[in-house]
């Protein structure tokens, strides 16, 4: 039997499609094994350290095939070097988060969201209101514990099948999850892919956007068709936010701000610095209560101003309230909270980067286009490899990560932009997870809301249209981006 030489001539030899597939075989059965030990945990860094494992058993492929140590290490700098962008994004989409509540503007969006409910375009209206905060939030779990629970009690009171209800919640939170810069995901999949976040968001609406009209269209129906009694009332929830925030109007204008710098293509990092100065000083006018209270001090001056403002900014707050159902939501992790899925992309680029230095990830770019000669062929392999990880390694991070990696090179070779492939890690990794009982997301949403799976499965329509949507658009080649020199 042959050794493993770590010290060899640098080299990126030819692979076999076997020897290729061996680390992801090893990588996708330690992830399998550790979310089920690990279950919702197996993010705090267990996963993680799974990719290192990932990434050890591509290098020992390597080694016996007579790739250099030090190649090896030189391919994930590289790769930890790509992702410098979306790693500085994602701490100043962290400290916009935290600004976002301190300020009110997140709480207020809730405020004037929940009182657009009318019984006869309930199911309709849950989508708009989950949609509305899942984009302010940036994440659709947050979204699901918080108004989403509201609804489902709303929803029982008006004799609305929870299943519909729970249905609209996610397939709201899950179109918001997908289209707010502030979210994981939505960070995650260009990172993978290699391109930016404004760029991959715009692209997305293409098949974003038809899958949730189409969705709304439906709930409209359905809701017509119901017999709804009692009566619509979110007086309690209104009254909680506002006990504990100065709700106004003009708390808008820091979010219609943002997004005007975005249509202006202003770049990702300005646009998000400048949104969360801009609400860092709405909270000195709206809420210097909150400010006072964040920093610790017994009144606002300008050292306590500081202080309240850095720590929205850099760490964990939480702004008081009685109403358990609130409590996530008047939380924020700040910069600190983005450091898990840092960890995780660094990790990620530690997998991809030995993978590529071994030559494994062109012999499966070879083999895939080999075997899907059309461009359909690739987007549908994709999609089938994303379902294919939320279902074995039951987490929609790794359902991104590891197609993300594997699929790039192909891609490129097909002449295809990175948005497409980013548009569609989200179009059937991100969406779809919700769907599987035993993913972390299915299991935690059905948890929150009380709602098995299998109830709102057939009613969680965004979930699974985004799929089929992004294969309609590749097989009628709608709006698939080339690479222009």
């Amino acid at each position: 039997m042959s050794q493993p030489n770590f010290n060899s001539t640098p080299q990126k030899p030819e692979l076999s499609i076997l020897k290729a597939m061996i680390p992801v075989f090893a990588l996708v059965g330690m992830l399998a094994y550790n979310v089920f030990v690990y279950e919702d945990d197996a993010l705090g860094g267990s996963n993680q350290f799974i990719l290192l494992l990932g990434a050890a058993v591509a290098a020992i492929v390597g080694a016996f095939n007579g790739v250099n140590y030090d190649a090896m290490v030189e391919e994930v700098s590289k790769n930890i070097k790509a992702t410098t962008g979306p790693i500085l994004i994602l701490l100043m989409v962290g400290a916009l988060a935290g600004t976002w509540l301190l300020s009110g503007v997140i709480p207020t969006m809730i405020y004037y969201g929940l009182q657009v409910l009318n019984p006869t375009i309930f199911l309709a209206a849950c989508v708009v209101i989950c949609a509305v905060i899942s984009i302010a939030t940036g994440s659709s779990w947050t979204t699901s514990a918080t108004v989403g629970i509201a609804l489902i009690g709303i929803a029982n009171a008006l004799d609305v099948s929870l299943g519909m209800t729970a249905g609209a919640v996610l397939s709201g939170a899950y179109f918001g999850d997908k289209l707010s810069p502030m979210s994981d995901t939505t960070n995650l999949a260009p990172a993978m892919a290699g391109t930016d976040l404004f760029t991959h968001i715009r692209y997305m609406t293409i098949t974003t956007v038809p899958t949730i009209v189409v969705t709304l269209i439906v709930f409209i129906i359905i809701g017509l068709t119901l017999d709804t009694s009692g009566q619509v009332s979110a007086d309690v929830i209104l009254a909680d936010i506002k006990a504990s925030f100065h709700i106004s109007p003009w708390l808008f204008v820091v979010p219609l701000v943002v997004i005007g710098l975005i249509i202006k293509k202003t770049p990702p990092l300005i646009a998000l610095l400048l949104g969360t100065l801009l609400a860092a000083v709405f909270a000195l006018i709206f809420q210097p209560d909150l400010v006072q209270f964040i920093s610790g001090g017994s009144q606002l001056n300008f050292k306590n101003a500081y202080v309240g403002l850095m720590n929205a900014i850099t760490t964990d707050i939480t702004i008081p309230t009685d109403n358990k159902n609130l409590q996530d939501l008047f939380s924020a992790g700040g910069m600190k909270g983005m450091l898990g899925t840092i960890w995780l992309i660094i990790c990620a680029m530690v997998f991809g980067g030995i993978m590529d230095a071994i030559g494994a990830l062109e012999a499966i770019s070879k083999a895939l286009l080999n075997l899907f000669h059309s461009t359909f062929g690739l987007f549908a392999s994709t999609v089938a490899s994303c379902l294919a990880l939320n279902a074995t390694a039951s987490d929609q991070y790794l359902a991104i990560v590891v197609p993300g990696k594997m699929f790039a090179k192909a891609y490129k070779d097909k002449g295809l932009a990175p948005e497409n492939l980013s548009r569609t890690l989200e179009d059937s990794g991100t969406v779809t997870s919700v769907l599987i009982p035993w993913n972390t997301c299915g299991a935690y949403h059905s948890g929150v809301l009380g709602v098995p799976v299998v109830d709102y499965f057939v009613y969680a329509m965004f979930s699974y249209l985004s799929p089929f949507m992004t294969l309609l658009f590749a097989a009628i080649g709608y709006k698939i981006k080339m690479i222009t020199k």
